[in-house]
C-alpha cells in the first residue's frame, strides 16, 4: 500500500496529542418496541432529529423493517414511519439530506427469493420525514451499498459484495437514484465490506472494515476524479465504522472493537500515520454497532444498537470532547 502527502495544516492536526479526556455527557436507550432493533443512523433535518433503524425478530430474520422515529430534544422520540418489504429482510438503515433539501433513507432489502439475486441496494425520499415515497432500486444486484456520502452535489457511495465475490467498487450519483460506477473493483483483499466516506475540500477519506486474513480496517485517500486510491492498514479490527471529521479538522470514527470486550467505541483516527485510537467506550456489549454521528451545538450526538441491558435496543450519547 502506498504512502500519501497531506497538507501541512493536516499533518499538524494529527500530530497533536489529544492528552483531555472526553466526557460522556448523556446516554440513554430511546427505543426498544421490536424483539431486535439494530444498525442506527442519525440526522439533524429542519430543527428535529431523526434516527432510524432496522427492526426484527432477529440479528437476521426475514421480517426486518426500516424503522424513522423524530425528537425535537433528542429526549421524547415517536415513530414518524415504519418502511416495511413483502419480498425481502430490509437492513441497515442511512440517512442523509440531499442537496435539494430532502431526506434520503438508504438500505439493502436481503431478497426472500435467493434464486436470482441475494440483496439490492434501495433509497427512499421525503420532504419531511413521515412521508416516502416508493423505493428505488440502485447499484449493481448482490452489491450492498453500505452509505453515501453527498459532496458538491453528487452522491458517493462503496457497494460490497454480497455474493462469493468478496470485493467492493465505488458509485456516484447526482441525483441518488442513477448510480455510475467510477471503480469497479476498489478492494478485494481481506474480505472488505463496510465503510464510510469523508469528504474534506476535494479529498475522500474512506474508513473500510475487512474480516479475513487480517482483519485489519484500512483507511483511504483520493483525490478527483476518486480513481485511484492510496490505502493505509490501522492494525486494528473493527466492525460498523461511521467517521465524522470535525470542524477543527480532526477525525472521530465510531467503530465496533473486538480486542477483549466487544463494544462500541469512539476513536481518533489519525489519517496522516494510518492509526485509530480509542478514547471513549460507550455503555455497550454483545450484539452492538452501527453508530450515527452528528456534531452539534458543541457535543458530539451518537446513536447506536447495543444489547448490554438483555436485547438489542437503540440508545443515544451525547459526548463532550476535548479540545
Amino acid at each position: 500500500m502506498k504512502n500519501y502527502c497531506l497538507p501541512a495544516f493536516l499533518i499538524m492536526i494529527s500530530s497533536s496529542v489529544f492528552a483531555q479526556e472526553a466526557k460522556l455527557v448523556e446516554a440513554a436507550k430511546i427505543w426498544d418496541k421490536a424483539p431486535h432493533n439494530a444498525f442506527t443512523d442519525l440526522v439533524r433535518f429542519n430543527g428535529e432529529w431523526f434516527c432510524v433503524f432496522r427492526e426484527g425478530q432477529g440479528h437476521v430474520s426475514p421480517d426486518g423493517a426500516l424503522r424513522v422515529i423524530v425528537s425535537t430534544d433528542g429526549k421524547d422520540w415517536n415513530s414518524a414511519a415504519l418502511i416495511t418489504s413483502p419480498d425481502s429482510d430490509l437492513r441497515d438503515a442511512k440517512i442523509s439530506v440531499t442537496p435539494d433539501g430532502r431526506l434520503m433513507l438508504s438500505g439493502a432489502g436481503a431478497w426472500h427469493d435467493k434464486s436470482r439475486h441475494t440483496h439490492q441496494s434501495l433509497v427512499w425520499f421525503s420532504k419531511d420525514g413521515r412521508e416516502w415515497g416508493s423505493s428505488h432500486e440502485v447499484g449493481d444486484p448482490d452489491f450492498w451499498m453500505w452509505r453515501t456520502t453527498w459532496h458538491k452535489g453528487k452522491s458517493y457511495g462503496i457497494g460490497y459484495a454480497a455474493g462469493p465475490e468478496k470485493s467492493v467498487r465505488l458509485y456516484s450519483s447526482d441525483d441518488g437514484i442513477k448510480y455510475q460506477t467510477l471503480v469497479k473493483t476498489l478492494l478485494q483483499d481481506g474480505y472488505p465490506n463496510e465503510t464510510s466516506i469523508v469528504f474534506h475540500d476535494d479529498t475522500a477519506w474512506c474508513l473500510l472494515r475487512r474480516d479475513t486474513q487480517s482483519k485489519t480496517g484500512l483507511i483511504g485517500m483520493s483525490n478527483p476524479p476518486y480513481t485511484t486510491w492510496e490505502w493505509k492498514d490501522l492494525g486494528t479490527r473493527i466492525g460498523g465504522p461511521h467517521m465524522l471529521r470535525l470542524p477543527d479538522g480532526r477525525f472521530v470514527a465510531a467503530v465496533r472493537l473486538h480486542d477483549g470486550k466487544v463494544r462500541t467505541s469512539l476513536c481518533w483516527v489519525d489519517v496522516t500515520e494510518g492509526r485509530i485510537s480509542e478514547f471513549l467506550a460507550l455503555p455497550s456489549g454483545g450484539d452492538t454497532s452501527y453508530a450515527g454521528l452528528v456534531m452539534h451545538e458543541g457535543l458530539l450526538w451518537v446513536s447506536y444498537y447495543s444489547s448490554h441491558e438483555g436485547k438489542t435496543n437503540i440508545y443515544l450519547a451525547k459526548v463532550q470532547l476535548p479540545d
